[in-house]
């Protein structure tokens, strides 16, 4: 801005109360440098110390009224955060109770300098040329010409599709990679979110094969540090590009912003674990009202969340043309012959196999890895838990010691707390002792075992039987022969408000793994979410969860706040709320850490509102001082308060 005088700058600070912007003179010889989005460092006149921060903003004067202090330095020119980053971040940190810079901090990753000097030295790079391509697996010109404002909760088709090269990947990919090359081809770009790096794998492969090129950018944590912070500067260059990768690539800068699409957005990892623990969803909702671009929302299994936009007309829902569906057999297990006993599947299940194994792999879901995840008594059937921190005790192999799945720990010496006996029994089969069960019963075919420790992309078309945990299963070939569900009960006795949800997610990803008339058996369970597999009929079973969690007040009829820290910071939080809103919570209750937990549902039109007092009390709570306790050097610290909106485990 010329003629600026005064830069407004964010520091990068983790302390609430410090969530502000500051005013600081621009001394004459960092005008140049002094930019929208630079890189500074600042004084903190009551810390006696100095700060980095951002330059949000550029004005001629500032409103405070005594004498404002010089910035120390420019530290780098490049504006490495865009006004529209800041403004996204301010909204997403107001609708969660957080701070601007935990957002920050989140979108963007540490600076590199080899790297922004290599890029401020490189020249800007030709806009992409790519041909328009036929979104598969629609009715024509349902998403083909997708404009921008349009939002969308599609329903993916649950095949797989081969590539130039012979690869099969899931048929959603080329659905995104369509659309966003259909963007990209009119100038736009576009941000792919998908929740884990197989996704990414999957989507840089339908791009590759659409022609998308060097459009592409990577942003997840498979890459170096140096890649990240490479390909998130390629952003600021005014061309359009792709991105695709995890989570935080909804934050990613993006020239002309055209389509935000996100896979599977029931998935867990789509979560932010670190404060404020937003969504990508929910930054992806705000990002599409800031920007005008495109929105959609794919999967095989629609989130109760999705399905809320849907029935409020925020979302137009798009299904498959012609109607394609995954062949699912519901058996219930009897338990009463042989092979069922020997391998945790009934006889009818058990002939599928054998006759799937003659065609081609057969995929086998399991609910847990390892070899026992859990154990109990051999007498009264108690679980069995850690002598050291009453974690869960299990087996990792066949003839490993039994030890704490928390802490480690050696169960020598262990005795039931119940009855005091010393022997233990296996309640579950994990991914190890159902590849040592199905290895013995079909002895002829090769076992594989895919999970958290040992992940596998893909697998080839010879027979084999592959064992996998839930969202670890690899892509066969041309499509599994059969998919056997086999932990299905055991899922479904989760303690969580999202049981139902995730497992019909779970089940129908794998489902969608088979190739065209391979029989998918789900084993254990006789429930309507049974039958919305079976039928495929995903969006009416979210619609009925819908429904219940409405009629009982819980998220996402409602959004929730979680309340947690020392009870008196807890209970001034709640007093300063609306007397019509202390009714509505849940608790408090003390959790497992001694902290004082309450849950405050709330309606989405005084969200906001609330969370502002929230937010309020948390930097209040924050810059409390406390004076010398007799004794003590140093003043006790004040009790300590946290905020967590819309946590999606607030009722396990």
């Amino acid at each position: 801005m010329a003629g600026a005088r005064v830069a407004r700058v964010v520091l990068d600070s983790p302390l609430p109360q410090l969530d502000h912007l500051f005013d600081y003179a621009i001394p004459e010889e960092f005008a140049e440098d002094a930019v929208l989005g630079a890189r500074v460092s600042v004084s903190l006149r009551t810390a006696g110390r100095t700060a980095n921060g951002f330059i949000v903003e550029l004005v001629e004067s500032s409103a405070f009224g005594g004498k404002l202090s010089p910035l120390q330095s420019v530290v780098s020119p490049v504006p490495v955060l865009p006004p529209t980053l800041w403004t996204l971040a301010r909204r997403v940190a107001d609708r969660s109770a957080g701070s601007a810079m935990d957002v920050l901090r989140l979108a963007m990753p540490p600076r590199q300098v080899r790297v922004e000097k290599s890029w401020a030295a490189s020249p800007t790079p030709d806009s992409p040329i790519v041909e328009r391509r036929t979104v598969p697996g629609f009715a024509p010109d349902t998403l083909d010409r997708l404009r921008p404002g349009e939002r969308y909760a599609v329903s993916a088709v649950p095949v797989l599709s081969r590539t130039a090269g012979g690869r099969s990947i899931p048929d959603w990919a080329f659905t995104l990679a369509a659309l966003a090359v259909n963007q990209l081809a009119d100038g736009r770009s576009s941000v792919l979110a998908v929740p884990d790096y197989r996704d990414v794998e999957h989507l840089l492969e339908a791009l590759a094969e659409l022609g998308a090129g060097d459009a592409v950018a990577r942003a997840d944590a498979k890459q170096t540090p140096a890649e990240r912070y490479r390909s998130y500067l390629n952003g600021l260059w005014p061309v359009p590009r792709i991105v695709v990768g995890n989570r935080s690539a909804v934050y990613a800068p993006a020239h002309e912003l055209g389509l935000i699409a996100v896979w599977d957005d029931g998935d867990p990892l789509h979560q932010e674990q670190l404060a404020p623990y937003v969504h990508a969803r929910d930054v992806a909702l705000t990002r599409q009202e800031m920007t005008g671009a495109a929105l959609v929302f794919a999967a095989h299994s629609r989130s109760t969340e999705t399905q809320r936009l849907v029935e409020i007309g925020w979302l137009h829902e798009v299904l498959p043309s012609p109607a394609v569906r995954p062949r699912v057999v519901v058996s219930r297990q009897s338990g009463d012959d042989t092979m069922t006993s020997q391998a945790r599947i009934p006889s009818r299940a058990w002939r599928a196999v054998d006759e799937a194994l003659a065609a081609g792999p057969v995929l086998v879901q399991v609910a847990r890895p390892g070899y026992a995840p859990h154990l109990a008594c051999r007498r009264c059937g108690t679980r069995a838990h850690c002598a050291v921190c009453h974690g869960p005790l299990h087996l990792a192999t066949a003839r490993s010691q039994p030890a704490c799945r928390w802490c480690g720990h050696l169960a020598t010496g262990w005795s039931c707390e119940t009855c005091h006996d010393t022997a233990f029994r296996v309640t579950a089969a994990g991914t190890g002792r159902t590849a040592e069960e199905l290895g013995r019963a079909f002895p002829r075919f090769k076992v594989i075992v895919s999970d958290g420790d040992a992940p596998k992309l893909d697998v080839g078309p010879e027979p084999a039987l592959v064992i996998a945990t839930r969202g670890a299963e690899p892509i066969a070939d041309g499509g599994y022969a059969a998919v056997l569900l086999v932990d299905a009960d055991r899922m479904l006795a989760r303690e969580s408000l999202r049981v139902a949800e995730d497992c019909l997610r779970w089940w129908s990803n794998a489902a969608a793994l088979a190739r065209p008339g391979g029989p998918v058996l789900l084993i254990g369970v006789d429930a309507p979410i049974a039958t919305a597999l079976a039928l495929w009929q995903q969006p009416r079973f979210a619609s009925e969860e819908l429904a219940e969690r409405r009629e009982l007040g819980f998220p996402p009829a409602v959004r929730s706040a979680t309340l947690s820290g020392e009870r008196d910071a807890v209970d001034a939080a709640l007093a300063d709320l609306p007397p019509e809103y202390r009714q509505r919570v849940l608790g408090p209750t003390v959790d497992e850490n001694g902290d004082t937990v309450a849950i405050l549902r709330v309606d989405y039109g005084h969200a906001r509102a609330v969370a502002e007092q929230l937010r309020a009390r948390v930097v209040a709570q924050a810059a409390k001082r406390r004076k010398p306790t007799p004794g003590r050097r140093a003043p006790k610290a004040p009790p300590t308060l946290r905020v967590r909106f819309d946590d999606p485990e607030m009722l396990s």
